[in-house]
């Protein structure tokens, strides 16, 4: 059967977006989001040239997803850029609770991750073949046991190869990566090559373990709330 268009919501959001414009300058602005469906939506008021093809990250309320922009139109002074944009696969969508489609955002059947990427924030060490380079302090945004992204406006370039170092409890695990995505002023991929199947098993249960410990954290949270 052929798959029908989702529907899309006409109400507007504002938002907030990032990433590097067309001169390759890095922006972060507010911006109008509007004709929203679990799959995209259609931006406007952004004052950055954009191109097809480019990743920007997109905020709405405390959610955020990458999205690739699809196509861009100069709607004059008044209405500035608009463009179109479509979420990355694996990424949730921000305003899934307006489109009530909370599980198409990341249907299973489009996920072909052995291992599920969790949105947490995971400290980690970033560091280089070449000593003389600065090592990394940051925290991967989303990880799993294949791999992570780590947000930056100054992502390194495809192919970087990188010592990655980090901490499950109080076991230090370090392993060579390479960057499989860089998308500038929003951040980059990056896989793990050399963590063994035992290793990445225990890390994937190790963010298991973190993520249902936020979530029952932040349900807690709410209920007291309610009940205040």
């Amino acid at each position: 059967m052929d798959k029908r268009p989702e529907t899309r919501v006409a109400t507007v959001i504002l938002v907030r977006v990032w990433g590097m414009d067309a001169d390759g300058r890095p922006f972060f602005q507010n911006a109008n989001a509007t004709n929203l469906s679990s799959e995209g939506a259609m931006l406007s008021g952004i004052s950055h040239q954009l191109k097809t093809g480019d990743v920007i990250g997109v905020q709405h309320g405390d959610k955020k997803a990458r999205f690739k922009v699809v196509w861009v139109i100069d709607g004059g002074v008044a209405r500035q850029i608009e463009a179109g944009v479509q979420i990355l696969a694996n990424q949730q969508s921000p305003w899934q609770a307006l489109t009530k489609a909370d599980k198409a955002a990341v249907a299973p059947s489009k996920n072909k991750r052995r291992y599920i990427r969790h949105k947490v924030l995971f400290p980690l060490e970033i560091g280089f073949e070449d000593s003389r380079r600065t090592h990394m302090q940051t925290n991967a945004t989303d990880i799993g046991g294949r791999g992570c992204y780590v947000e930056t406006l100054l992502p390194l370039p495809l192919g970087t190869k990188v010592k990655i170092t980090f901490w499950m409890d109080s076991e230090k695990i370090q392993t060579s990566g390479v960057v499989r995505a860089s998308d500038g002023g929003v951040g980059m991929g990056i896989e793990f090559t050399q963590l063994d199947n035992q290793v990445q098993d225990r890390l994937q249960k190790h963010l298991d373990k973190l993520d249902e410990g936020l979530n029952s954290r932040d349900a807690a949270k709410g209920a007291s709330n309610a009940d205040s």
